[in-house]
């Protein structure tokens, strides 16, 4: 993955042990303190209560209070890709996010990597997904983890962004229906499920069952979505994409639909990279202040 140019993190200074569900491991400042990106690992609350899910923390230089900006990840059906995923960071992400005033939390959900635990995003077969309840399921433990953050001190409880790629997305999507004043905006990349069915470019499982959950969640949506998709996208291609969006907003969804040129050789994972996140920059500067008014034009 590319990078920004930020310091290298120094190296871990202590471990901290608390309770499991709340016990925060804090590693080094990146730089001075009057550089803009600190990092720490976290444990929050997961669905499971016997089991905490790790996290990244980032935040700009000083007390605070910032805004806070959650990051859902990618996900797949595939349980051992799943078990062997590194813990998602997002850095080129996170430090356009950081340098913006925005603490940047990164969790880790139940079924991946290093958290474990039984994957309760679980949409099934792929003859008859359920991509309402793997989607709620994810906007579940976003909610569990924004939730948690925003107890602490140095974060606003108003205001909060969620950014969700794919299946981290389609759960940002689910969560659309969350108080407004406590999440102003939600920003999807190649949200989704079903994706590269076996594989195999631009085949998804079920895609009108995909149609109908996007469906069900633009009817009780309150928040307003800037949703992106890369025109190399091989799981869910641009146009897929827009029929997505198109039934998200037929039921009341607020969308402001984007295509972005082709990113790498595979837009699926644009967001990923600093390319990404540089192709997708001006839209994500006027997600992040809810003053400015969504943008009309489709494209």
């Amino acid at each position: 993955m590319r990078l920004f140019n930020i310091p290298a993190l120094l190296p871990l200074l202590a471990l901290l042990t608390a309770s499991p569900l709340c016990a925060q491991v804090t590693f080094g400042a990146s730089g001075a303190e009057g550089e803009p990106f600190r990092r720490q690992a976290w444990n929050l609350p997961s669905p499971d209560a016997a089991i905490a899910a790790h996290a990244l923390l980032f935040r700009p230089a000083g007390a605070g209070p910032f805004r806070v900006a959650v990051i859902a990840h990618a996900s797949t059906q595939n349980a051992l890709r799943r078990a062997q995923m590194s813990q998602p960071e997002y850095r080129a992400l996170a430090a356009f996010l950081v340098a913006r005033g925005f603490a940047v939390l990164v969790p880790e959900r139940l079924g991946h990597g290093a958290t474990g635990g039984r994957y309760v995003e679980d949409q099934g077969g792929c003859d008859e997904p359920d991509y309402l309840r793997s989607g709620r399921a994810t906007a579940e433990e976003i909610s569990l983890a924004l939730d948690h953050v925003r107890k602490q001190d140095f974060i606003r409880k108003d205001a909060a962004i969620v950014i969700g790629h794919s299946a981290g997305g389609w759960g940002a999507l689910a969560l659309s229906n969350a108080d407004p004043k406590a999440i102003s905006a939600i920003v999807a990349f190649a949200p989704g499920r079903g994706g590269r069915a076996n594989d195999e470019p631009n085949r998804i499982c079920a895609p009108q069952a995909l149609l109908a959950a996007a469906t069900e969640f633009g009817r009780s949506a309150r928040i307003p979505v800037t949703w992106f998709a890369a025109s190399n996208d091989s799981y869910f291609a641009a146009a897929f994409s827009k029929s997505l969006a198109d039934a998200f907003r037929s039921t009341g969804g607020k969308v402001d639909f984007r295509v972005l040129p082709a990113v790498g050789s595979e837009g699926h994972w644009m967001i990923e990279t600093e390319a990404g996140v540089k192709a997708a920059a001006a839209e994500l500067e006027r997600a992040l202040n809810p003053s400015k008014p969504m943008a009309t034009k489709k494209p």
